[in-house]
Formats: C-alpha cells, structure tokens, sequence
C-alpha cells in the first residue's frame, strides 16, 4: 500500500485511535482520538481544527510517539522507506526524531543551567555539524526571534514565559526536519514574534518541509495553513476496538 503514496507524501495517519482509561476513576474509558486519517505533502501546513477536547493534542502527541495509539498507522518517510510509528521500536523512533521529526511543544524543557545558546545548538551538535556552524545557525535564530543577546548565555529557566518559547522554536528550526509538529508556538508571543515565527514556518515550507500545527490564533492560522484537518467527532470507545 505505501508503495502507491505520492513521492512527496510525508506523513499518512491512517484510522488513528487513542483511548485512555482513567484508572481512578473505576476504569472509565475515554476516547479521544477516533478513526483520524490525514496525509501530509511536502511543502504544506495542515492545521489541526477543532474544540478544546477534541484531540488535537492527543493527535500530534501520537505522531511524535509521546502517546502508544490504541490502533491504526502512523507512517512516516524516514531514511528513504516507510516506517510505521506505532509499532515502531524505540531505537527507531530515537532515530527518527534525531533525523526526520522536529517537535515544538508549548513548554521549554532542558536541562537545568544550560545557556540558552547551547540548548539551540544541541539538536545539530549531535547530528556531528561542525560546531561553529551550529553556533552561527543558533545565533541567526535567536537574533531572528529577537532573543536579546545578552540573555544566550544564560540558562532559559531565568527568562520571561515569551523567551523561554523564543528559544524553544529556536532549537525545534535549527534542524532542517523533513516534517515538523507545532504545538501553538505562537501562544505566548506578541505580534513581532509571531511574524518571526511565521517567517520560520514559511521558509521550512519553502525547502519542502511537510508541517502539522496546532494554531489558536486566527490570524496566524490563516498565514500558515494550506489546508485544515477537522478532529473526527467522538463515538462511543468500542468503535475503536
């Protein structure tokens, strides 16, 4: 089947399902996520759309392996064949997410008193790029979302909510992925940092990156998306079994 995908398919979910059981509560199942499917090309954002609730989250969790889907396909172009996410080992999806898959979530996670330039840096150190390239591709970032120069070699945990997502966007562009998962990047930013960050999404388009993103601002939103992906609605959890 994969075999008859388009040469620029990036990224297939096919009857995606997620349902978690809420242990304390008895066992209650609650589904979430229910027969998504989607295909993502080469050079276009598609926009996860739907309520609060709906599952987008869970959805780009689940591409990203954060969150074991209960049954369906993930399939991914990585290293010229298809892998399929959800069963994959997880020395694969080390590898896939060192080579193929970028993430930008909400939340900037490192490790404690680590400058922030550094932490951009990290993603291309351990792909072995030459370490002053990696340094003059982290600074031209930070520069580009108007991290002040002055805060790069500090640790990210002192700064502002808007700087720490600053350099959080910084680290999950400086690799050029195949295909790119944004988690409301823009949540916490003004508008001049939005306009930063959408020049990143456009340029990543540009180069053929196929991106899914989860954008609560209108406006940003109508920037971005080539196409929107409506969350399937909810049916009762046996539907996924």
């Amino acid at each position: 089947m994969m075999q008859k995908l388009q040469n620029t398919t990036r990224l297939k979910v096919e009857d995606l399902c997620k349902t978690f059981v809420l242990h304390n509560q008895d066992g209650a199942r609650l589904p979430v996520l229910q027969n998504a499917n989607l295909r993502v090309e080469a050079g276009e954002c598609l926009v996860l759309h739907g309520h609060s609730g709906s599952g987008k989250s869970t959805l780009l969790r689940s591409l990203y392996a954060n969150y074991l889907p209960d049954s369906g396909h993930i399939w991914l172009w990585h290293d010229n064949q298809w892998l399929d996410m959800v069963p994959a080992h997880a020395r694969q999806i080390m590898a896939v997410r060192r080579h193929t898959l970028g993430w930008v979530s909400q939340f900037l996670r490192v490790i404690p008193r680590v400058g922030a330039l550094q932490i951009v840096m990290q993603p291309l150190l351990e792909l072995g790029v030459d370490r002053q390239e990696c340094r003059a591709r982290a600074e031209a970032l930070l520069d580009r979302l108007h991290v002040p120069r002055r805060l790069w070699p500090l640790a990210p945990s002192t700064f502002s909510g808007g700087e720490q997502q600053r350099v959080n966007i910084a680290r999950g562009f400086i690799v050029d992925y195949p295909i790119l998962l944004l988690d409301e990047p823009t949540a916490s930013l003004d508008s001049r940092n939005s306009a930063a960050v959408v020049g990143l999404i456009e340029r990543a388009k540009d180069r053929g990156a196929a991106i899914v993103g989860i954008f609560h601002d209108d406006s940003v939103r109508e920037r971005v998306a080539d196409r929107l992906y409506v969350m399937p609605p909810h049916r009762a959890a046996e539907a996924c079994q």
